[in-house]
């Protein structure tokens, strides 16, 4: 009953922190928000541009130039690729464009192409059909547009010689990874983020007690250290839950596409937000009112955001397996394994028994959070001397 009387006060206390709560639920959206703008910002988009040489050749009292064919070819809707190609006159003015970065690409078509493509011979070198790619290897978005107008002239010449592949490649795409976006694959770290913002609310929820001297009330009415914690932190989680969800709508009003299981991702929401409860109770073990909060708990929450991969992807080498789950630096912070589970499940779509690992591991670091931090807190804040 006292867990109850606690939860009561403790709701009383969040709506009178309504700035508090309003940043807390409404930095999941805003995240997302600025996400999707930078991710349509930054669509790729590679430009190759061609110099035609191409002298053509009459066959069949009909002139050929597959020099002129390629650009339609290559600009087809048949590719769904983000790759235009443009013909300029002239080499040296081609390189100056891909040295100004105005093109990715530089791509020059033999003179003798249509001839080599007409008197095909696979055995006569000096009838193969030669094209010269011009470039900054140092470059990516050069090295991804050449990939792909090498495969598309292959696919041409395949097309046009009649001829097969010697090598057939089929690709499965794993979940909804074949149709996803950067976007996409940004939205199970942003929904973490959501949750790392409880670390204000709670902590100052649980310092204020202390800072409006209500945990003197609370020390003499013989309330445990379980049900303090029970009280506060069922407030907190119900905070974390609708946190997460308005972030996931404002995700799915953005064109965020996902195949798990929601039932799921509700309960990776909550174990995260007990987990961010428990951080917090360390936090507000060492602060003694809300300014200090706002001041100490920035690092931890910082952290939290990017250390983890949940503002911004980041991988590390593991240092050590257990079960042959990987564990690095990261894995003492529990969004690093909340963000792998999201990942398996929102777009992989991988179900529950293949994210225990990652449920496991935000369990025991959740248990020792709330043991680090209710042993602090109980020494320094609810002792009765």
């Amino acid at each position: 009953m006292k867990s109850i009387s606690i939860i009561s006060k403790s709701l009383k206390e969040q709506m009178r922190s309504f700035w508090v709560v309003l940043l807390s639920l409404s930095m999941g959206p805003f995240f997302i928000f600025v996400y999707f703008l930078i991710m349509e910002s930054s669509e790729p988009h590679y430009t190759v541009l061609m110099v035609n040489n191409d002298r053509g050749v009459v066959t069949n009292n009909q002139a050929v130039n597959h020099g002129n064919n390629l650009m339609p070819f290559f600009n087809s809707d048949t590719f769904d690729i983000p790759f235009t190609v443009k013909e300029t006159h002239d080499r040296a003015s081609g390189i100056e464009s891909v040295k100004n970065k105005k093109a990715d690409a530089l791509i020059i078509i033999d003179g003798l192409f249509s001839q080599a493509f007409e008197k095909h011979n696979p055995s006569d070198s000096s009838l193969i059909p030669k094209v010269e790619f011009i470039g900054d290897l140092t470059n990516t978005n050069y090295l991804i547009s050449a990939v792909w107008a090498n495969e598309l002239l292959n696919e041409y010449a395949q097309q046009t010689t009649n001829t097969r592949r010697i090598v057939e490649v089929n690709e499965t795409a794993l979940g909804t990874s074949a149709t996803a976006s950067g976007f996409d694959m940004m939205v199970p770290g942003i929904l973490i983020v959501s949750l790392i913002m409880l670390m204000f609310t709670a902590s100052i929820a649980f310092v204020s007690e202390v800072e409006n001297k209500t945990i003197m009330r609370l020390k003499l009415s013989k309330l445990t250290a379980f049900e303090f914690l029970t009280g506060i932190g069922f407030v907190q989680l119900i905070l974390g839950i609708i946190s997460v969800i308005l972030t996931l709508l404002t995700a799915l009003l953005l064109g965020f596409q996902y195949t798990g299981s929601l039932s799921v991702m509700i309960l990776i929401a909550g174990l995260t937000s007990l987990s961010i409860i428990a951080f917090s109770l360390i936090i507000a073990a060492v602060t003694k009112s809300a300014n200090e909060v706002l001041v100490v708990g920035n690092f931890p929450m910082f952290l939290f955001m990017f250390f983890t991969g949940a503002a911004f992807p980041l991988k590390s080498e593991a240092l050590f397996s257990i079960a042959d789950y990987p564990m690095n630096i990261q894995g003492l912070l529990t969004p690093t394994h909340a963000i792998s589970a999201l990942n398996k499940t929102l777009i992989m779509n991988m179900d529950l028994s293949s994210i225990v690992p990652e449920i496991l591991s935000i369990v025991v670091l959740t248990l020792i959070y709330f043991f680090i931090g209710g042993l602090i807190f109980k020494h320094r804040h609810l002792r009765m001397s």
